[in-house]
This record gives structure tokens, C-alpha cells and sequence, in this order.
């Protein structure tokens, strides 16, 4: 076939049955009206009325016909059959006749007021496909089936498969070919030779410019930072920085920047002119936003670093001056006893006072007291003191480089941003000091910025404003419009008329009301019940006390005893185990794409394709590579063309990222979802998170220290979500161990499977006031498990109710007054989540720092309030409810334990130095685990109907407590031989094992 991107099974299924129609289906589509049966009395032949019955029928089920219209489902014949009184064999004599066929064809066209194809109707087809092209990067494949169901809308009988996919290839090339002459006409002749330049490499260079301007620095320092502020500076000094690309989707661009960011120099050089010069100036648009992205990744992780080592030099020299602090305390300690002697009068206190301590040496002691104690708590100022010489080395260039912006709450520090760039500069303009902003000065830093009646001291005020800037960025307070990761999280929520126009689509969708009152009182009727509820069973809580004086009760709660399995479900996880049969994760890895098309997933990054010949074995290969951390070249196979490790390399580069990993996620959840034996263990409406750590011995800046973790290195966390359906259907890589709540709500918002869970539990580090309230007002459930339940605060809103025993607890009352005020702002940012419009980290960033000026913050965490005490009450009163979060808790863990199994080579340390590489490597991995789970949970399956016909399962309730993380029946070490056998790859499963052979003795032993 000359058009190359619809695979076999697509091709064979366009304008054909996939198999028989339901009942709903043929009650729909084949059922004939009177009309319809008076058109077909016309025929006067037996066979040609079932004939052109099947005819019509079909065409207004696939519309178009078929080659050889008897070829349909014997239902559908049957179903007609009996509608028109006729026996259903008459059927094959229809074939006979080529010249009555097309004839019945044009009447059925005209009697269903369909149209033929002709050059009107493809015309139409092609400004609605240029139409779809102008909004979004669609593969060509979907492209095909969007085209097939708009001909069919249109009632437009269906050209043959290649005519429709020539078309659509042609209309894709041309519009891709307009987009970047388009482009290319924005380029003056001098930026098109700078965008060429990119690619030649230099006499005296290793590596090309395009080479230097995309590779991330990789090292703290002062340096460092300095050279990525000059990498922005050399991609906006080739000065297309402000070129309008408005007319490329996002997610080409997306496409287009993700193939220059990984090709080769010689790559893009083989590239048509036009589609270089446009790719390569979508590219560093892209790359500029990502450089900033870099720098302030830098300078955030720059200053903790300067705070960490002058912290440890601070405490250094604290103990080193100890000895002289004692001693001036000591003095200090002689003169006060006198003082507070009640005996001696008035009058002889002073002399008394100086003859237990001289005034001299009174004197020194309290100069030595002011000198080494500090009155502050935050020992910040006195960290950075000495970090002025270091942090104007890349000082100035911060300063000209980088844009910000931030809300009303942070003029005052963006004024003396401002100030010191202003002051960088020569002139008349130049300020004078004694002009400078003082407002965003906090009190901490007020005795060391303006030590001397208020004359500013200006290494002071500059490190002040560095280390505001920092903790302003990191809440989204200040941030920098040409960033991605730093921009305002405020620019893309709903607002003005296009929220007027959603507005009562989200309350629906979210199941709210505009109107406050109503839901505060819905909350306070339902808070109500759940106290008296609680304070009903106390006395029969055993496990529940409560304890503490009035006023400050506290309430303690026993924890959960292990519940044993029970002798029955020892015995059965046993005997499954024992069946499943041993496997090499290869082969393993093969067989999964074998009945689900795993590897279909992966297109590559430019044009959408997947037809490279034996793609499934390489990219199988490569994900076994990067999930088992072992390298490509463990996996090469030189006398095999697709496991040569040059063709994994480019699979690996062009067909394994992000996008394509999600997608072939979700096949497999979906897959698991379809099997019967996961729906015991969950439907899918519940999950869990939590982190998987991972030390990087190599230089990045997306990592971070955490001793309990990494020890004396840095790391990440793959923060991950698991279904009940032990399936991951979501993965977020985190620098170090940032605190979990800020991640936990992207998980279910961004994940792209069919699972749609509603309650999700995690550990304490995923609980905050905040989250609680943007679950509840997007209709989630979070159900946390609490280490620190004591110190939880227990809320009401009706400060007159009488809770009995709970009254005393429940002294904290919710200002319902700041809920109401926010309301509708409140439903206004759900919504903006809802819909993607906002990133839900961003969104976390800014309301858990109080980075919300107008106190939208404060009322999101005053409404989670409420539902955290809904939650603390039913997790105090329900010891089921307690054990349901822990076991799904338990789940996730598992599924650690299955990862960290896979993730086996170079120690368990992941060595990607860029966030990308780290994202695709876990991704991988999760990928690999989920191919484990949907394995073990087919076979599981078949070894259950195995024991069931044996009478050997006890109680089918255990089936619900099995798990699929398992793995010692499959080798994940020594060599790798991707060979499947015909008859698996056919479809066929594997022969259990038979627990009761030698054989299986010995691989227990072996595995």
C-alpha cells in the first residue's frame, strides 16, 4: 500500500464488520422502516431483496459497501431475513449478478439521501481536515478515523481505503509544507543564516552551536548559573525570539522541538530548507523558555546551597565562641542572683552587684551576650553573611537576563528588583541608595540591612532580596513570563466571559451550586451528623481515647493489628504461585504486546508513524534496557538488523518518550480493566500514592539531598499511583523529596487511562488543609493515612452545637464568612483544573505558600477544614475504613517492592542528568511493571479456573485478597533473547506449570 502509516489491522477494518453487531446495533441500523420495505418489494427476485436489504443496511451502518455484499455477519442476515418473511440462503445467489449490485447501489445511495464521493464532497473533506490540522498535531492514523466518521456524518458513502488515506497524507504534507514556507517568510535572510549556522560545525569546536545551546548545565555553582544566564542571552542574540508562531498547535510545536532537542546536526541537515529553518525556530523559542526554566532552577538550588554551607559554617562558629558565651552567661548568672535577692534593700543592690561582678566585667559579658546570641529564630541573615562575593559574580547578568513579574502582594520586592538593575547601569538615571525599597525588607533581616539608624547597608540588601526572590519564586508569588515552569499560574484560569460561559457546565460536571449558603449548609448539616455520630459509639470505640486537661483535649487512637491471612488464602496464593509459569522478562515483555499491541503505542516523533519493519522487538528491547537499568548494548544483538545497538539508539531516540509511554500505559490498563480477576480486586474508582526513591550519582540539577533517602548523595522521587487494580496509571518525577501535597492532585488530573478513580489515599506528606479542599470541590476523595493524628484539629461550623464528650476537641470554628466571600472564585479555579487549563503543581505551589493576594488560599484551606474533619471522623470511627486505606496504601508499596526488582543494574541509581532522560527511564519502568501486572493477572487467572475444576480453591473470597505483584517466576538476569514462539505470538497462552513435577521443584530452586 503506498500510504504507509495505517497499519494492517486499520486498513482491514475500514469500511468492514469487526465482528457482529450487538443487539443495540441491529435495532438501530438494520431494522427496515415501511418506506424501506416497499423499496425492496420493488425487487421481484427473493434474492435481490435480501440483497439489496443487506446493502442498505450496511451502508447505513459502516457507509460505504462492500466489495461483496454477501460477506456480512450471518446475524445481520438472519435479522433481515426474518423482517422480510424470506429464507436466509437465498443470500449467495446476490453474488452472482455484478451489473444488479452496482444498480441497487445508486438507488440506496438516492434513497438514504447519501452522496457519492466526487471532488465537491473531497473538497469539503479537505478544508475540514486543514481546519483540524490548524488546531492540534494529530498522527495521521487518527486524522483517518476523525476523516472516516465526518464522511459518515455527512452521510458521504465512503471512498476505498487508499483514496481516503493518499488524500489524507497529501492534505497533512501540504498543510506541514505551508506551515513552515509560512514561517520561513518571517525569516529575514540574516536570522535564516544564524538558524543554518546552528548546524556547522566550527573548525576549532567538538561540538556544533545547536549542540551547545541544548545541553542543560548540570552544576551548582556560581559559575554555573552565570553560563546559563549566557545560554539565554546566545539564544535570544539570534533574534527570533519574538517571531508570532500563533499558527502552529501547541502540540506540533511540542513535536517539532522534541525532534530537534534529540536529532543529530546531520539529521536536521538532510531536512527540506523550509521545514529546517521552521523547525529549528519553533526549537529555540522552545528552548529559550526551558533555559530560563534552567537558570532558575539553578539559582534556587544555588541559594539553598549557600544557605546549607553558611548554616554549617554558622554553627561551626557557634560552637567554636560556646565557651566564651558560658562564661559571659555565667558572669551574667552572678550578677542576676543578687538582683533577685529578696534580702537586700534597694539601696545596696548596685554595690552588692558590682562586688559579686566588677562593672567591667558586667560590661564584657553583655557585649560578649550581643555579640554571639541571636534574637531571631530564622538564622538565615547570618547564614548568608558571608555570601555576597559569591552571589555578585553572577549578579549582573541575573539582573539584565531574566524578566519578572509577580501579583500585588510582591511590588514591594519586584520595586527593588527593579532598583538594583536600574543601579547596573551608568547615567544620570542611575539611583542613589538612600532611594532604596525598603518595603519588602522582612524583620529578620531589618537589623543587618539597616544596621546604623537606617543607613542601608548594601551587600545586606541585596542578599535580603536574593533570598525573598527565592521563596517568592518557589509560591509563584514573583514569576517569569518567558519560563514554563515558572510562569503565572494565574494567566490561563478561567475568567470573564469564558468562565460566564462554563460556569453552570462546571457546577453540573462538579456537582455544586453558585450559591454559597447552600453548600455551607449542606457542610453544616452533614459535619453535624458525623460528630454525634462519633460521640453515639464512643463508649463502644475501643480503640479511641480521648485524653488531655480542658481546653487542650487530644485524641489517641490504637493502632491496627495486622490482620492475619487466613490458612485458606496462604494455601491458594501458593498454589497459584506455583503455576504461573517461568518466563524471561523478554519474552514476557514480547508476549504482552503480542494481545495487546504494546509497542503500536510508539510512533515516532515526527511524523506519527509506526510501520518501522520489527519496531515491536526494538522497542521491547529498549524499554527492557532503560526498566531494567542495564544500558542498550546489554540487549544489542548485532546478527539481529533490529537489535543492532545502532537501531536501538535511534528507536530509543526517536520512538521512546513521554508521550508515547503514556499511551502505551494505557493500553494496558485498559486491558487489565477488561479482565474479570482485576475487577475483584477493585473497579477502579480507588488508587494510592506514593514515592519511589532513587539516588543520581551523576551532576544534575533535577535532583536533591535528603540524608534519611540518599545518604550523603542526591536524589529523586518517582511519585507514583497505583489503581486497585494494582495497574500504575500516572508517574511524576520530583528533585529530592519535595513535599508530596504539592504533586498528589496532578496525578488524577493529568493521567490519560480509562480508570477514572474518585478516592485516592496516600501518606501524611500528601495531607494539607489546601488539598483536602481542592479534592473535595473537584469531587475527589482524599483519604490520607495519619501519623500525626493527635496533633490534627478537629473543625466545626456551628460554634453553638453540643457534641458531648467531642465538645472539647471540636473548639475550632471554620470562618465560614471567608468561604463565601471566595465562593465563586473557589468554583472558578476547580473548573480551570477541571478543564486543563491550569497546572494543578502550579496551582499547589501558590495557594499552600499563601502565594494568593485576594485570600483565595485561605479560603480553599478554610473549606478543607471541613472535609478533613469529615475524613478524621469516619477514620476514627470506622476501624474498616482504616484497614481499607492501609491495604491500598500496601498495594502501592508492593509495587515498589516489583520495581525496584526490575530496576536491578548499575546499583539501583539512576544516571540521567536531565529531567527528560529521567521522566522517559521511570516511565519505562513503570511501564515494564504494569507489563508484569496484566501478565500475572492473565495467567493468575487461567491457574484460578485450573484450581476451581480441581475443587482445590477452599473459599472464593480469597481470590479477592490475591495479588499479581509477583515476580520470582520470571528471570530478569543474564541474557536477553527477545523470541517468542509462534504459538504464543498466535495468541495462545503458556502451559501452567504442574506444581507436582521435578521440574518445577528445580525452577523454584533456580528462581
Amino acid at each position: 500500500m503506498p500510504v504507509e502509516f495505517l497499519s494492517d489491522e486499520q486498513a482491514a477494518q475500514y469500511g468492514r464488520y469487526a465482528g457482529d453487531p450487538t443487539p443495540e446495533q441491529l435495532s438501530n441500523f438494520f431494522f427496515l422502516s415501511e418506506a424501506e420495505l416497499a423499496l425492496i418489494a420493488e425487487r421481484r427476485r427473493d434474492h435481490n431483496q435480501l440483497g439489496f436489504a443487506v446493502q442498505l443496511c450496511t451502508l447505513r451502518f459502516l457507509g460505504s459497501f462492500l466489495p461483496n455484499p454477501v460477506q456480512v455477519p450471518s446475524i445481520v442476515v438472519r435479522h433481515l431475513a426474518d423482517q422480510l418473511h424470506l429464507p436466509s440462503r437465498v443470500i449467495a445467489r446476490y453474488a452472482l449478478r455484478e451489473e444488479t449490485r452496482y444498480q441497487h447501489r445508486r438507488i440506496i445511495v438516492a434513497a438514504l439521501s447519501y452522496r457519492d464521493f466526487d471532488g465537491g464532497q473531497a473538497m469539503r473533506l479537505i478544508r475540514w481536515l486543514y481546519a483540524q490540522l490548524a488546531l492540534t498535531a494529530l498522527r495521521p492514523s487518527v486524522l483517518f478515523d476523525l476523516a472516516t466518521a465526518q464522511l459518515i456524518q455527512r452521510k458521504v458513502v465512503l471512498p476505498g481505503v487508499t483514496v481516503l488515506a493518499r488524500l489524507v497524507a497529501r492534505v497533512r504534507e501540504r498543510f506541514h509544507a505551508q506551515t513552515f514556507e509560512q514561517l520561513g517568510q518571517k525569516l529575514s535572510p540574516a536570522q535564516r543564516q544564524a538558524l543554518e549556522n546552528l548546524l556547522i560545525l566550527p573548525s576549532d569546536a567538538r561540538f556544533t552551536p545547536l549542540e551547545v545551546l541544548r545541553t542543560s548545565p548540570t552544576r551548582i555553582s556560581s559559575p554555573a548559573l552565570k553560563a546559563a544566564l549566557h545560554r539565554i542571552e546566545q539564544i535570544r542574540d539570534l533574534g527570533v525570539s519574538d517571531i508570532d508562531l500563533s499558527e502552529v498547535p501547541q502540540s506540533r510545536q511540542a513535536l517539532l522541538t522534541r525532534h530537534a532537542q534529540s536529532a543529530w546536526a546531520q539529521t536536521l541537515l538532510r531536512m527540506v530548507p523550509a521545514r529546517r529553518q521552521a523547525t529549528l525556530l519553533i526549537f529555540l523559542q522552545a528552548l529559550e523558555r526551558s533555559a530560563t526554566d534552567d537558570a532558575l532552577d539553578l539559582f534556587d538550588q544555588f541559594m539553598t546551597h549557600l544557605t546549607l554551607t553558611g548554616e554549617v559554617r554558622r554553627k561551626q562558629e557557634r560552637l567554636r565562641t560556646l565557651k566564651d558565651l558560658d562564661q559571659a552567661a555565667l558572669r551574667l548568672r552572678d550578677a542576676v542572683r543578687v538582683l533577685l535577692d529578696e534580702t537586700i534593700s534597694d539601696g545596696d543592690l548596685r554595690e552588692l552587684a558590682f562586688r559579686a561582678v566588677s562593672a567591667g566585667e558586667l560590661r564584657q559579658a553583655v557585649a560578649t551576650v550581643s555579640a554571639l546570641a541571636s534574637e531571631d529564630a530564622d538564622t538565615s541573615p547570618e547564614a548568608l553573611s558571608n555570601a555576597y562575593g559569591t552571589v555578585r559574580r553572577f549578579l549582573p547578568a541575573f539582573l539584565h537576563t531574566v524578566e519578572l513579574d509577580g501579583t500585588a502582594s510582591a511590588r514591594p520586592l519586584l520595586d527593588a528588583w527593579t532598583f538594583l538593575r536600574k543601579l547596573e547601569t551608568s547615567g544620570r538615571d542611575r539611583p542613589q541608595w538612600k532611594d532604596a525599597p525598603r518595603g519588602f525588607v522582612s524583620r529578620v533581616w531589618q537589623r543587618r540591612v539597616f544596621p546604623h539608624g537606617g543607613k542601608t547597608d548594601h551587600q545586606a540588601y541585596t542578599l535580603c532580596l536574593l533570598e525573598r526572590l527565592q521563596q517568592a519564586l518557589r509560591r509563584r508569588e514573583v514569576f517569569a513570563p518567558g519560563s514554563d515552569r515558572y510562569g503565572d499560574p494565574r494567566a490561563e484560569l478561567l475568567q470573564g466571559a469564558s468562565w460566564d460561559a462554563v460556569s453552570d457546565d462546571v457546577c453540573r460536571a462538579l456537582n455544586r451550586s453558585l450559591d454559597p449558603q447552600l453548600e455551607l449548609e449542606r457542610l453544616r448539616l452533614e459535619l453535624d451528623g458525623a460528630y454525634r455520630e462519633v460521640e453515639l459509639t464512643l463508649s463502644q470505640n475501643t480503640a479511641l481515647q480521648l485524653d488531655g486537661p480542658p481546653g487542650l483535649t487530644r485524641l489517641r487512637l490504637t493502632p491496627l493489628e495486622p490482620a492475619p491471612d487466613p490458612p485458606s488464602l496462604q494455601r491458594l496464593q501458593h498454589a497459584v504461585a506455583q503455576r504461573l509459569p517461568a518466563v524471561p522478562l523478554a519474552a514476557l515483555l514480547l508476549e504482552v504486546h503480542a494481545f495487546t499491541g504494546l509497542a503500536d503505542a510508539f510512533t515516532h516523533v515526527t511524523d506519527g508513524t509506526s510501520t518501522l519493519p520489527e519496531l515491536p522487538l526494538s522497542v521491547t528491547a529498549v524499554l527492557l534496557a532503560q526498566a531494567c537499568n542495564i544500558g542498550l548494548a546489554a540487549v544489542a544483538a548485532p546478527e539481529v538488523q533490529a537489535l543492532t545497538l545502532s537501531r536501538l539508539s535511534w528507536v530509543q531516540q526517536n520512538y521512546v518518550r513521554a508521550e508515547t509511554i503514556t499511551a502505551a500505559n494505557a493500553r494496558l490498563v485498559d486491558v487489565q480493566f477488561a479482565l474479570p480477576l482485576a475487577h475483584t480486586w477493585g473497579g477502579g474508582e480507588v488508587a494510592s500514592a506514593d514515592g519511589l526513591r532513587f539516588v543520581v550519582p551523576v551532576r544534575t540539577l533535577h535532583a536533591g539531598w535528603n540524608r534519611r533517602y540518599f545518604g550523603s548523595q542526591r536524589g529523586v522521587t518517582y511519585y507514583n499511583f497505583t489503581s486497585d487494580q494494582f495497574t500504575g496509571f500516572h508517574g511524576i518525577v520530583i528533585p529530592g523529596t519535595l513535599r508530596d501535597s504539592l504533586f498528589i492532585l496532578a496525578g488524577l488530573l493529568e493521567q490519560q487511562t480509562r480508570l477514572d478513580p474518585r478516592e485516592i489515599m496516600a501518606d501524611t506528606h500528601g495531607s494539607s488543609d489546601v488539598v483536602f479542599g481542592l479534592f473535595a470541590l473537584l469531587g475527589y476523595r482524599f483519604s490520607p493515612r495519619l501519623a500525626d493524628l493527635p496533633d490534627q484539629r478537629f473543625w466545626r461550623l456551628d460554634r453553638e452545637a453540643d457534641y458531648g464528650a467531642l465538645d472539647d476537641l471540636s473548639r475550632h470554628v471554620v470562618d465560614e464568612r471567608l468561604i463565601a466571600a471566595h465562593w465563586e472564585d473557589m468554583l472558578r479555579l476547580a473548573g480551570s483544573l477541571k478543564l486543563g487549563k491550569v497546572k494543578a503543581t502550579a496551582v499547589m505551589r501558590t495557594l499552600q505558600r499563601g502565594g494568593s493576594p485576594s485570600g483565595l488560599g485561605r479560603a480553599i484551606a478554610e473549606f478543607g477544614r471541613v472535609e478533613k474533619t469529615l475524613f478524621l471522623l469516619n477514620y476514627v470511627g470506622d476501624e474498616a475504613y482504616r484497614r481499607r486505606i492501609l491495604r491500598q496504601i500496601n498495594r502501592g508499596e508492593q509495587r515498589h517492592g516489583v520495581g525496584r526488582a526490575v530496576f536491578h543494574g548499575r546499583k539501583g541509581e539512576l544516571r540521567q542528568k536531565y529531567r527528560e532522560g529521567m521522566e522517559d527511564q521511570l516511565g519505562a519502568l513503570g511501564l515494564v511493571v504494569n507489563a508484569i501486572v496484566l501478565w500475572n493477572t492473565r495467567y493468575m487467572g487461567v491457574a484460578l479456573d485450573d484450581l476451581r475444576q480441581a475443587g482445590k480453591i477452599e473459599n472464593e473470597r480469597d481470590i479477592s485478597r490475591l495479588t499479581p505483584l509477583l515476580h520470582g517466576h520470571i528471570r530478569m538476569l543474564g541474557t536477553y533473547e527477545f523470541k517468542l514462539p509462534e504459538e504464543i505470538a498466535q495468541g495462545q497462552l503458556r502451559p501452567l506449570r504442574d506444581p507436582d513435577t521435578v521440574q518445577a521443584y528445580l525452577e523454584q530452586i533456580e528462581l
